[in-house]
């Protein structure tokens, strides 16, 4: 590789704070190169990446395929709008629809935006019989943009931003009874992640999604899931659902989706998706060719390296280094879950100490709901990688105090 020269971390973090708006709490290194699961700050220190991209990169950084697809697309047509068809989002549409349910596709640039376009389409269809709510989860997590942060039943992301969107209700995730009580006449959809990632990888019971699909036949509401943060691999089945022998009405998937480069989607099934009318919603970026490609090379990473089925080995071996430290420190470890690359370890101890010693060390991860220590590696992690960064994380859990 070329010897690149770069700005300092402190150079770089000093035009930020000139320049750019502080909405997020950063770290203070400034990234410039990833490789797999590897990435170097500008002083050339390396990191092993157990958070890559907040999850976006489940190939890790640069997947070769990707590159290559994203090359050869900036060549030849970076954008074109949707008044006209293009090659690569059909391609795209069909490869999605294949690997889900045979719906129909629309394409924007985050998971938020996908949401938005799914809490829209659930109005627009539940118009013809009077249905405008949406029921969603407590501690789920669905967008920073203003519906999808109403969906959000997060109170502490609602503070000082009212008023929120109405016409949500929010019950309790992993609650069939609450669900029964709140799914009704006036329902229009329910939206809920197959697991809870943001509000702490929580995995529900193998009854619940069932249970909601039931509930929603039964009342004639739409079931939505939100797969922005488990879809395309990330449970070792395409999406989380399918571990659940269900099928939704829409679904949503973003993250993963493109292989590090933006791209968001929403699928619905063709029954559904026909309530979504031209001139009712848009993406102006939604779809382009450069996104579709990436898409589709991420797919054909996926499946020519085999990589579904990587997933659960991974989140077993994790599970593994967890359960010896269960066992030598079991007053700091409340639970271990996982589900393929979906990782949380809930303490009984702030984990944000851990995010900073695992800096220190040079392995990133991620804490979230105060206690738990969300990992989203990429499926490409390595047995070797895999022990060194657990290596480096139980260390620092072992020298809290007893």
């Amino acid at each position: 590789m070329a010897n690149v020269s770069h700005p300092s971390s402190a150079e770089t973090i000093e035009q930020f704070d000139r320049y750019v708006i502080g909405n997020y709490r950063r770290f203070p290194v400034c990234l410039v190169r990833g490789e797999g699961s590897f990435i170097w700050d500008a002083e050339g220190n390396r990191y092993l990446d157990l958070f890559p991209g907040w999850g976006c990169n489940l190939l890790g950084h640069c997947p070769p395929r990707v590159v290559e697809a994203v090359r050869d697309q900036a060549a030849t047509l970076i954008h074109v709008p949707n008044t006209w068809y293009m090659e690569a989002q059909g391609a795209f549409a069909r490869a999605l629809s294949e690997r889900s349910f045979g719906g129909q596709c629309f394409f924007c640039n985050s998971g938020a935006e996908a949401n938005e376009a799914a809490i829209k389409l659930a109005r627009l269809h539940g118009a013809k019989s009077g249905r405008s709510t949406i029921v969603t989860m407590a501690h789920g997590f669905h967008g920073r943009t203003y519906a999808a942060l109403s969906a959000t039943a997060q109170p502490k992301y609602h503070e000082g931003c009212g008023p929120m969107v109405p016409g949500f209700k929010y019950i309790p995730y992993d609650d069939l009874a609450a669900a029964a009580d709140a799914i009704d006449e006036t329902t229009a959809a329910v939206l809920v992640e197959p697991i809870q990632g943001e509000g702490g990888v929580n995995v529900p019971s193998p009854d619940y999604l069932p249970g909601l699909r039931s509930l929603c036949d039964d009342r004639g509401a739409l079931l939505m899931l939100d797969e922005v943060q488990t879809g395309l691999g990330r449970t070792g089945a395409w999406f989380a659902y399918q571990h659940s022998g269900v099928t939704p009405d829409v679904l949503t998937c973003a993250k993963a989706l493109a292989g590090g480069v933006a791209c968001g989607v929403m699928i619905a099934s063709e029954a559904v998706a026909p309530s979504l009318r031209p001139g009712m919603h848009a993406s102006t970026f939604g779809g382009n060719p450069i996104a579709c490609r990436a898409g589709l090379a991420t797919i054909e990473t996926i499946e020519e390296e085999g990589l579904l089925g990587r997933a659960p080995r991974i989140a077993d071996r994790f599970r593994g280094h967890f359960e010896a430290l269960r066992r030598d420190r079991p007053e700091l470890i409340r639970d271990i879950r996982a589900r393929g690359v979906m990782i949380g370890l809930e303490l009984s101890v702030d984990a944000s100490p851990v995010v900073s010693g695992c800096l220190e060390r040079r392995v990133l991860v991620n804490a979230t709901h105060g206690t738990v220590v969300r990992l989203l590696p990429s499926l490409t992690l390595t047995d070797e990688q895999i022990d060194e960064g657990c290596g480096v994380l139980l260390e620092v859990l072992r020298s809290f105090p007893s």
